[in-house]
């Protein structure tokens, strides 16, 4: 039995799910998340909880009860709380400016670079280089966050580039002169 997969999903107040045509629907006051089943595995509402069951115990159906448990555990705190990552630009020069559903960066290219902001993500930019992505798709907030920071990485030298608020980035040392 796979050890996350066995673990029942808390359904918080506010929050509703309902399995219907081979999926996971779940409602909250964030949104409504849509959480496909794979085959092998069942799953059911009991009261306050949703309680996943594979049919076989072939490997790929252990892995996909987990698999799959995650993923609407994911929604499930995705509606009712949210997901968020935060970004920083650091180098002289170095902005972002958000207008609408269009962010722009100025990172240093002989343009500007302009990224659409898609459905479900809000994005607020503060002083121009902290950057904060909040949604409740735990999946599409970070790829939202990774397609920002892969416009500009952090460069090992001088750390210049978009990286994300808890990320370390390690300074290499310089070319030395004898």
């Amino acid at each position: 039995m796979s050890r996350i997969g066995k673990k029942p999903v808390a359904i918080p107040a506010g929050v509703t799910a309902k399995v219907e045509d081979g999926a996971t629907v779940i409602t909250g006051k964030l949104g409504t998340l849509t959480i496909p089943t794979q085959k092998h595995i069942t799953v059911k509402v009991e009261g306050d909880q949703i309680v996943l069951s594979r049919d076989t115990d072939l490997d790929n159906a252990k892995a996909m009860h987990g698999l799959n448990r995650a993923l609407i555990n994911n929604a499930v705190i995705g509606v009712s709380k949210g997901y968020s990552k935060g970004l920083e630009i650091v180098g002289v020069g170095f902005r972002a400016d958000l207008a609408g559903n269009k962010l722009t960066l100025k990172l240093g290219f002989s343009h500007d670079i302009n990224y659409i902001v898609p459905e479900g993500i809000k994005l607020t930019v503060t002083d121009g280089y902290k950057i904060s992505i909040e949604g409740y798709d735990k999946q599409l907030v970070g790829a939202v966050a990774s397609t920002i920071r892969a416009f500009r990485k952090p460069e090992p030298y001088k750390g210049k580039g978009v990286r994300y608020s808890d990320e370390q980035v390690t300074i290499k040392p310089g070319k030395k002169n004898a």
